[in-house]
């Protein structure tokens, strides 16, 4: 069997290169409802919303950077046209959502699409011993997941 350059099988790395570009799709689209809810919010949490999206997108673009990263880094081509991640991503654009619970509750909504196709990128890594983006996706998750979990007090 052949290796990549960093001794990882090529032939394992290309099926996880598809789960890692799954979730650089979603996380892209991902991405861009956090800077429409941030531009759009309004009302009586404007404030506190509009640095709460402006934080979760920030994180988002470091995600979306180090996914594409580690794409390349397993030898492969990261997907890089808006074509492309809106014809990969389960995540949906967001598209005239007005009112801020709302716009709270598809943040929420996406983390977990984000959260389950990181938990398949970890276990489909583990499987092929790639620490690399093992550690990635862990990362991540536990990330998202005290995210998630704020959300989900905010909205009670």
């Amino acid at each position: 069997m052949s290796t990549n350059d960093i001794g990882l099988e090529i032939k394992d790395s290309k099926k996880l290169v598809k789960k890692l570009n799954s979730l650089l799709a979603n996380y892209e689209i991902y991405y861009q409802n956090l800077r429409n809810f941030h531009w759009n919010v309004s009302g009586p949490n404007f404030f506190e919303l509009h640095a709460k999206f402006e934080e979760l997108y920030n994180e988002a673009n470091l995600g979306i950077d180090e996914t594409a990263e580690r794409i390349l880094t397993l030898g492969e081509r990261p997907l890089s046209s808006f074509e492309e991640y809106i014809k990969n991503s389960e995540i949906k654009e967001a598209k005239e959502i007005t009112d801020a619970k709302k716009m709270v509750e598809t943040v929420r909504e996406n983390l977990n699409v984000l959260l389950k196709l990181e938990r398949e990128a970890l276990d489909t890594a583990s499987e092929q011993n790639d620490e690399g983006t093992v550690d990635l996706m862990s990362g991540y998750i536990t990330g998202k997941e005290k995210v998630v979990w704020m959300l989900s007090a905010y909205l009670k």
